[in-house]
């Protein structure tokens, strides 16, 4: 039998495979179909496997050519780029548990999924694993603001040109950050270049529409940060798929009152008026009365799912729906929470206060009621961080918006939060409040969660804690 040449290379966002020498596949010391995702390729000659599956072909190989006995040489275009041009080294000093979950994922062979409360510095993880490994790395980002804020903290860190995918700019450098959509758009060209990957708010990987960011790229080493990596609809699977398992974690109970301010939940119950009540409870019966009747339980996510699809062919369905929604906006936006919540903020002064909202009406109304610099998906990229700045130097104390500050925005430190309405997400409420846990003005935080008593928002809140 003569020795065989494997020849690995990159290739449009795949792992290309070809044989050289040796007998047929069949015969040879190396069949590339038993390597991991690897198949006949049907529009070129040789072989090809989804670009994510690199680093198990380069170990499957690995462990081929050790038992080949010098039958089998491998050829590997792409490991041979992953040398960084000068070494890297991390400017900061670890806290216990930085340290100990860098050690976690580096015995998890450099691959899986660092789960850390907002404001614990997943940041400086990515910072000191990038130069722990000195190879070419790209970090991939959900927002144009999160880019804009690794950048920076990238080049302080390390002092060297740092590459930009998303936002306006296409620039590759050894170190390169990309927005989720820049990196699926620039893979099939670049995806063979960087030898880690680190992916921040690493549970938008389950969505389907974020995936190929990950599939597309070689990179054999992967560190995902996020602060909530399970998903309800249980597409975290797929994160573990691309990424890795989570190799380290740690919640805000681990953290609070050494690294993380000490906080307190507090909720709130509000009567809705008569009016409201009124409303509220016949919108939410022409939903129960529908859901009843088509003996919809919602037990599992399908059953909603199912409950929209039936809207489309079904004006009771549809009518369900849209009755939900009146008794929603109802209880999320009712009077007393404006009430309750110019109490809080005579009481909170001299706090800096962050309110958060699910609806832009509602943003602008408290806005313009208590004269709060208001933050919606409506506001400007220069006008949010000309606000956040404002916050942060003290201009303002106290900011509303709705939803955009729940992820991917460097918020300043806040001591204050209160909750006006929430999708009921135990995602949606982590990320709030992490956005008051970073030590700074005071050492100990409280989030407010106001609840219309006796409607599904009392429920949800319950249910969620």
């Amino acid at each position: 039998m003569r020795g065989v040449q494997l020849r690995l290379w990159f290739a449009d966002g795949t792992v290309r495979l070809a044989v050289d020498g040796g007998d047929a596949p069949q015969g040879a010391p190396l069949d590339p179909t038993t390597l991991p995702g690897v198949v006949a390729d049907d529009r070129a000659p040789g072989y090809r496997a989804p670009a994510y599956r690199y680093a198990a072909i380069r170990d499957a190989v690995a462990d081929a050519v050790d038992g080949s006995r010098g039958e089998i040489s491998v050829d590997d275009e792409i490991t041979a780029g992953f040398d960084l041009a000068d070494p890297l080294v991390s400017p900061y000093d670890l806290r216990p548990y930085q340290t100990a979950a860098l050690a976690d994922w580096t015995d998890a062979n450099r691959r899986g999924v660092v789960e850390l409360p907002t404001g614990s510095g997943k940041t400086v993880i990515g910072v000191a694993a990038i130069a722990a490994c000195e190879t070419p790395t790209i970090v991939v980002v959900p927002t144009v603001d999160l880019l804009t804020q690794w950048r920076r903290e990238l080049r302080a860190a390390f002092d060297v040109p740092v590459g930009q995918f998303g936002g306006g700019e296409q620039r590759q450098e050894q170190i390169t950050v990309s927005t989720y959509d820049s990196a699926y758009l620039r893979a099939d060209d670049v995806g063979g270049d960087f030898g880690l990957a680190v992916f921040d708010e690493a549970h938008h990987l389950g969505g389907e529409g974020f995936r190929d960011a990950a599939r597309l790229l070689a990179a054999p080493v992967r560190l995902g940060l996020t602060a909530t990596f399970e998903r309800p609809d249980g597409a975290h699977e797929a994160v573990t798929d691309l990424v890795g398992p989570v190799v380290a974690r740690a919640d805000v109970d681990d953290l609070a009152g050494e690294y993380l301010a000490a906080y307190d939940v507090r909720r709130i119950s509000v009567d809705l008026s008569a009016s409201e009540r009124e409303a509220y409870e016949d919108a939410q019966g022409t939903f129960v009365d529908y859901v009843r009747s088509a003996g919809i339980t919602f037990e599992s996510g399908s059953d909603y799912r199912e409950l929209v699809k039936r809207s489309g062919r079904d004006p009771a369905a549809r009518e369900a729906l849209l009755a939900k929604q009146r008794a929603r906006e109802i209880m999320m936006n009712a009077d007393a929470k404006l009430t309750e919540l110019e109490r809080l903020l005579a009481r909170h002064r001299e706090d800096r206060v962050i309110v958060f909202t699910a609806h832009t009406e509602l943003v602008y109304r408290i806005s313009e009621r208590f004269l709060i610099p208001a933050i919606t998906a409506e506001t400007g990229a220069a006008e949010r961080r000309a606000l956040l700045d404002g916050f942060r130097e003290g201009t303002y104390s106290r900011i509303v918006a709705a939803n955009v500050l729940d992820e991917g925005v460097d918020v300043p430190d806040a001591s204050v939060g209160v909750v006006l309405s929430g999708s009921g997400s135990p995602r949606e409420f982590t990320q709030r409040l992490g956005r008051l846990l970073r030590p700074g003005e005071s050492d100990h935080a409280v989030l407010y969660e106001l609840v219309a008593d006796d409607t599904a928002e009392e429920r949800v809140a319950r249910r969620r804690r």
